[in-house]
């Protein structure tokens, strides 16, 4: 390796503010918009669609042949990256999202203050809370609660809370993100 490919200065590094927007492809549209405006309080910006065009789609997005984009919609979250939901239509598509041990696995994790508050929401709203809730009490993640749920669609979501944040950070040194309190 050369000194040109190990050099961290700014010149070789993408200057990042942050993550504007996490994308996810659902089963409708409407369901999803739905969920998240209801359980979560997602406010709709704005919607486009649809885009067919083979070679375009297929270079630009890697999907197969074929595929359609019937819709997709961007939502606006309280205090963190907007959310862009697509719903794809296409021959060669999963019919299941992936598990967090499957490749390319992932969760939405949601920050809230009132942790207990927050559970008793998703089970009013009969959302398929996953085991019991985690409290940690000692470690770097001291001080954080958190229990994983499904979307009605098998999406992974988690509620995370740490109102007095986590052990780690009485140590200095720098510190994960977090939502500031609206």
């Amino acid at each position: 390796m050369t000194d040109d490919m190990t050099d961290k200065s700014p010149n070789h590094r993408i200057d990042c503010r942050g993550i504007e927007h996490v994308g996810l492809t659902v089963p409708s549209l409407d369901q999803a918009i739905e969920f998240f405006a209801r359980v979560f309080g997602f406010e709709k910006v704005y919607e486009l669609g649809p885009f067919r065009g083979d070679d375009w789609m297929r270079s630009q997005l890697n999907v197969p042949r074929g595929t359609v984009m019937r819709r997709l919609a961007f939502l606006r979250c309280a205090n963190g990256p907007n959310l862009e939901l697509f719903e794809y239509e296409t021959t060669e598509q999963a019919a299941f999202p992936p598990r967090n041990s499957d490749i390319g696995g992932h969760h939405l994790a949601f920050y809230v203050d009132d942790f207990d508050a927050a559970l008793d929401c998703l089970r009013h709203n009969e959302v398929e809370v996953l085991g019991d809730p985690v409290a940690r009490d000692s470690g770097p993640s001291g001080g954080q609660s958190w229990i994983y749920f499904l979307t009605p669609w098998g999406l992974q979501c988690e509620l995370v809370s740490y109102p007095t944040g986590k052990a780690y950070e009485r140590q200095g040194g720098r510190r994960l993100w977090q939502p500031a309190p609206t």
